[in-house]
C-alpha cells in the first residue's frame, strides 16, 4: 500500500525522546502571568482589575473584534498585577499576574452538559468562543472561526491532524494515546457543527502506537479514517496535509476553506471536547519539555500563565550550562531571551539546547546548489527570493512567492551556506504590504 505524502520537504532527526513518557500534571503553582495576546488577531481587552479576586476559569480577557479570543485564569486567587510582561512571541505585551490562593476553586460557569449531542451547530461555535479555544498545533488562530466557513464554502470533509512532525515534539503523540476517546468525540463534535460526513485522521507512520489506538477507537465509525503518513517534514502543515491526503491542492493564497476542508489539530479536538462536554474554558495544554540540556524531559499538563523557568525546574533543571531554549520545535519555534515568559496557549514545547548542541553560524555565499528548491513543499524559489529581499527588491520577491512561504525552515536546514533565508522572507514579507501598492 503506497504511503501518502507530498512533494518536497525532509527528514530530520527525529529526536523523539519523550514518546513514550506519559503525561504528567504539573502542581499548582503560587503564580501565573496570563498574557492577552496568545492568538491570532486582536489582542484582548482586560475584563478584570488589580486586587481582584478570581476564580479558575473564569473570563479575565475580553475578545476584541471577530478574530480575537477570550482569556481566562487558569488559577484562583488575587490579581496582583496588569502590565506589560515578556512574551515568548515577540516584544513584552499587556498580561495579568494572578497570585494563588492555594484553593483552585473553578467558577461557577463551569458546568457539565450531558445533553451536548442535542445542542445545535451555532450553540456549539456559541461554547467554543466562549470558551477561548485556539488551534493548539502552535498556529493559534481562534478556533470558533474555523467552525463558521463564510455561506459560499461548501465544506465536504475535516481533516484531524496528528502529524506531530515537528523534530523533539510528542505532546500531541502523548495525547492521542491517553486521550483518544476524549479526541474522537471532539472530532465529532466538530463533524456536527460543520454538517459533514467525511472525517480523516493524519498521522505519520512514526507513531504505530498512536495510529493502532485510534484506528481501535474509530473500528465502528463509518465516516471516519486514519490515515498512516510518510514520516517527513512538515506533513503536519495544513496545505500539505491536504495535498497528501485528499490530493487537493489549495490554490496560492487561499486556505483550506477553498477546497472544502477544515483541519484541526488533536490537541483542539480534545479541547473542544472538554468546552462542550464539560464546559471547561482553555486554561491548561500539554508541553513537551525536551532536548539534552533539561535534565529529566518530560509531557507536562501545564496550566496557561505558567513561567518557563517553573516549569524547567520541575523537570530537575538544565543539564549543564544551555546553549539556547526555544519555544516550540526547532525548526519553527522561537528562540527566547529569558526563562520568564510564560506558556500561552500556542507553547506545543519547551526545547533546551545545550552549548555544545549550538555553534556559531558563519554564512557564506549561495553556490546555486538549488537544494532549497528541492525541498520546499510550496514550490517557490527560497534563494532567488532571499536574494532580492536582502536588495530591498520586494516587487520582485512577491513574484517570485515570497507570500506563499509558510515559514517550515527546510530551505535554511538543507542550505550548504548557511544562508538565513527564512529570515530574509519574513523580512521582505512584511515590508510588502507598505512598499507594494
Amino acid at each position: 500500500m503506497k504511503i501518502r505524502s507530498f512533494r518536497g520537504g525532509v527528514h530530520p532527526p527525529e529526536e523523539k525522546i519523550t514518546s513514550q513518557k506519559p503525561i504528567q500534571e504539573l502542581p499548582l503553582l503560587k503564580k501565573v502571568v496570563i498574557p492577552l495576546s496568545q492568538h491570532t488577531g486582536a489582542p484582548a481587552e482586560p475584563a478584570v482589575k488589580v486586587g481582584d479576586r478570581v476564580k479558575t476559569g473564569q473570563k479575565i480577557g475580553e475578545a476584541q473584534g471577530p478574530i480575537s479570543s477570550n482569556i481566562h485564569a487558569s488559577i484562583s486567587g488575587k490579581v496582583v498585577d496588569i502590565s506589560d510582561h515578556p512574551h515568548p512571541l515577540g516584544p513584552p505585551s499587556l498580561a495579568i499576574t494572578i497570585e494563588s490562593d492555594g484553593r483552585d476553586e473553578h467558577h461557577p460557569s463551569i458546568k457539565h452538559n450531558n445533553d451536548y449531542f442535542r445542542l445545535h451547530p451555532n450553540e456549539i461555535r456559541e461554547i467554543v468562543r466562549e470558551a477561548g479555544i485556539v488551534g493548539l498545533g502552535g498556529a493559534a488562530f481562534p478556533t470558533h472561526v474555523k467552525l463558521s466557513p463564510p455561506e459560499d464554502k461548501w465544506i465536504d470533509t475535516v481533516i484531524l491532524n496528528g502529524c506531530e512532525c515537528e523534530p523533539y515534539l510528542t505532546c500531541d503523540h502523548r495525547l492521542m494515546i491517553e486521550k483518544t476517546y476524549e479526541i474522537i468525540q471532539g472530532l465529532k463534535i466538530i463533524a456536527k457543527t460543520l454538517e459533514v460526513t467525511s472525517c480523516y485522521i493524519g498521522i505519520e507512520r512514526n507513531k504505530r502506537d498512536a495510529i493502532r489506538a485510534m484506528r481501535e477507537e474509530i473500528r465502528n465509525e463509518a465516516n471516519m479514517e486514519v490515515v498512516a503518513l510518510k514520516t517527513k517534514y512538515p506533513q503536519g502543515s495544513e496545505k500539505q496535509l491536504i495535498k497528501a491526503i485528499l490530493n487537493r491542492e489549495v490554490p496560492s493564497g487561499g486556505l483550506p476553506l477553498d477546497v472544502g476542508v477544515v483541519v484541526q489539530n488533536v490537541g483542539t479536538a480534545l479541547a473542544i471536547s472538554e468546552a462542550v462536554k464539560k464546559g471547561s474554558p482553555l486554561i491548561e495544554r500539554v508541553v513537551t519539555v525536551t532536548g539534552k540540556g533539561i535534565k529529566n524531559p518530560a509531557n507536562l499538563r501545564v496550566r496557561i500563565g505558567t513561567l518557563f523557568q517553573d516549569v524547567i525546574d520541575y523537570c530537575g533543571g538544565f543539564r549543564g550550562r544551555p546553549g539556547k531554549m526555544i519555544m516550540g520545535g526547532p525548526l519553527m519555534g522561537f528562540a527566547q531571551y529569558t526563562t520568564s515568559i510564560p506558556v500561552i496557549k500556542g507553547t506545543t514545547g519547551i526545547l533546551v539546547l545545550p552549548e555544545e548542541e549550538t555553534e556559531e553560524i558563519r554564512e557564506k555565499s549561495c553556490i546555486r546548489c538549488s537544494r532549497c528548491v528541492d525541498v520546499c513543499p510550496v514550490d517557490i524559489s527560497p534563494n532567488l527570493i532571499a536574494k532580492y529581499a536582502s536588495k530591498d527588491r520586494f516587487d520582485w520577491a512577491r513574484e517570485y512567492g515570497a507570500l506563499d512561504c509558510m515559514e517550515c525552515g527546510i530551505c535554511a536546514y538543507v542550505c550548504p551556506a548557511k544562508i538565513p533565508l527564512v529570515q530574509l522572507i519574513k523580512y521582505a514579507k512584511a515590508q510588502l504590504p507598505t512598499k507594494i501598492s
